[in-house]
């Protein structure tokens, strides 16, 4: 199981290391990855502000994230030489799979089931603001769901895979940073086959 199987022509994937299943697996280092998802370059302050986290507690997690390789420094966004700014990494990060597989299955198990809480805390969200939609109160969108069951081979539902990812990818290129009605949205595509 991966969380993100896909690949298009701009998003090489990679594999995620022990470093970094370790670094992620902390659920204040993902909402950082999550920050980062969203803006492109931050301070400890900023993150410490935006998070309401101390900012020592977030300069201690970002260098567990960049000693992961999840995320790395941007000295030409510095205003001096003791400003730290830094980046995420940018692409899909493939769990673990047969073709690289996860050395520490335990650590691999333990970072899917934080991805899954993390899914389950969207749904929860979609489900909580989801009345107010549906009985007519409000006529903004805030989320969508969608449910379909298709029939596919393996290497058909890949290249389903693949077309989603390079649509999100088309989107978030085509995307004016400047408009002010952007928001972020979370998006989580999630599939099972009938074998499990």
């Amino acid at each position: 199981m991966t969380e993100d199987r896909t690949k298009s022509a701009r998003d090489d994937p990679a594999w995620m290391t022990s470093a970094m299943l370790k670094a992620y697996s902390h659920p204040l280092r993902r909402r950082m990855i999550r920050l980062f998802a969203r803006r492109d370059f931050l301070r400890a302050a900023d993150i410490a502000a935006e998070l309401g986290v101390p900012a020592n507690s977030a300069s201690f997690h970002l260098r567990a994230l960049a000693d992961a390789g999840l995320i790395e420094e941007a000295p030409e966004k510095a205003r001096d030489r003791r400003d730290r700014v830094w980046t995420g990494h940018k692409g899909p990060l493939n769990v673990g799979g047969p073709e690289s597989p996860v050395a520490d299955e335990e650590l691999g198990s333990a970072v899917i089931a934080a991805l899954v809480e993390d899914h389950h805390d969207l749904m929860r969200r979609v489900t909580a603001w989801t009345p107010e939609y549906v009985a007519g109160r409000t006529a903004e969108v805030h989320a969508a769901f969608t449910q379909r069951t298709m029939r596919l081979t393996e290497a058909e539902f890949d290249d389903l895979m693949v077309k989603i990812n390079d649509v999100m990818s088309a989107a978030d290129d085509a995307h004016d940073d400047t408009d002010p009605d952007g928001r972020y949205w979370q998006v989580d595509v999630i599939a099972a086959d009938d074998t499990i």
